[in-house]
């Protein structure tokens, strides 16, 4: 049976930040993620985990000037420095939050005012970079995952495929460096969800250390949209999948409301 975090960057808006742990926890969740932690000190966001018993299960790393456009530094020439700074704060707040998964984001291949470089300048800058995150997490016991995004959402953005993003991972060749499959993206960019996720879980190197799921086009609840969610979560069952679902969607009213699609569920999503 899937577990499911909630996704508290994009779900549960109708409340402040801090207060969507317990909305969560309220609605049954025992896990939860979100985009970055960093506007709060990590014992305020500790704090919310243990008074709501959530597991803390991803989080990504600090990804630039995000409100100025930029979408990651992992792949940006002449950000090295800045790229390991943001790693060891990652890090610190991993370890405060007990967070085991770290996504590191790649970053645009274009962006306002900076040089412009060629893809392969950027994609050996990237293996470097994920080279060094993945070496510094290994004492921590953290896993970080990369994640292809479609070019819709994010155009420019520099990881678009799953297979691409294996053959990296596998190029670098650490065990604590793995793939965030998000259905959403995927879809979106390639379809052919279900071979794609028999091709990679099983894969000995790289493989999928994440899932997160949205309905497709729109990004809603996973019951809306093109894709078969429940004959996917029976093949990631299969599959011997036993990390968390991000539920990384935006709800289409309220949050609680929405959460239809969760009850035949809802007990492995207790689970912790």
């Amino acid at each position: 049976m899937p577990r499911f975090a909630a996704n508290l960057t994009m779900m549960y808006n109708e409340h402040a930040f801090l207060e969507r742990f317990g909305a969560a926890a309220r609605d049954g969740f025992k896990a939860v993620e979100f985009l970055f932690p960093y506007e709060f000190p990590p014992a305020e966001i500790k704090a919310q985990l243990v008074d709501n018993g959530l597991k803390q299960v991803l989080f990504n790393a600090p990804p630039g000037d995000w409100t100025g456009g930029e979408r990651g530094l992992a792949s940006l020439p002449g950000r090295e420095d800045e790229f390991r700074r943001s790693i060891e704060i990652a890090l610190d707040y991993a370890a405060a939050l007990g967070n085991d998964r770290l996504h590191v984001m790649a970053g645009l291949m274009e962006t306002p005012h900076a040089v412009q470089h060629s893809r392969g300048q950027h994609r050996d800058v990237y293996i470097k970079n994920l080279a060094l995150a993945a070496s510094m997490a290994q004492s921590a016991r953290v896993t970080i995952v990369i994640e292809p995004i479609n070019t819709r959402d994010m155009p420019g953005y520099f990881l678009n495929r799953q297979d691409e993003a294996q053959a990296i991972c596998e190029e670098i060749g650490l065990p604590n460096l793995q793939v965030q499959f998000d259905c959403y993206h995927c879809q979106i960019v390639e379809g052919d969800l279900a071979v794609k996720l028999r091709r990679d879980m099983k894969r000995r190197n790289a493989g999928i250390g994440h899932i997160q799921i949205a309905g497709v086009p729109y990004r809603n609840e996973p019951d809306t949209g093109e894709v078969n969610y429940p004959y996917l979560f029976d093949l990631i069952d299969s599959l011997g999948y036993g990390g968390w679902i991000g539920c990384e969607y935006r709800p289409r009213a309220g949050t609680s409301d929405g959460l239809g699609w969760l009850t035949p569920y809802r007990h492995a999503s207790r689970a912790s």
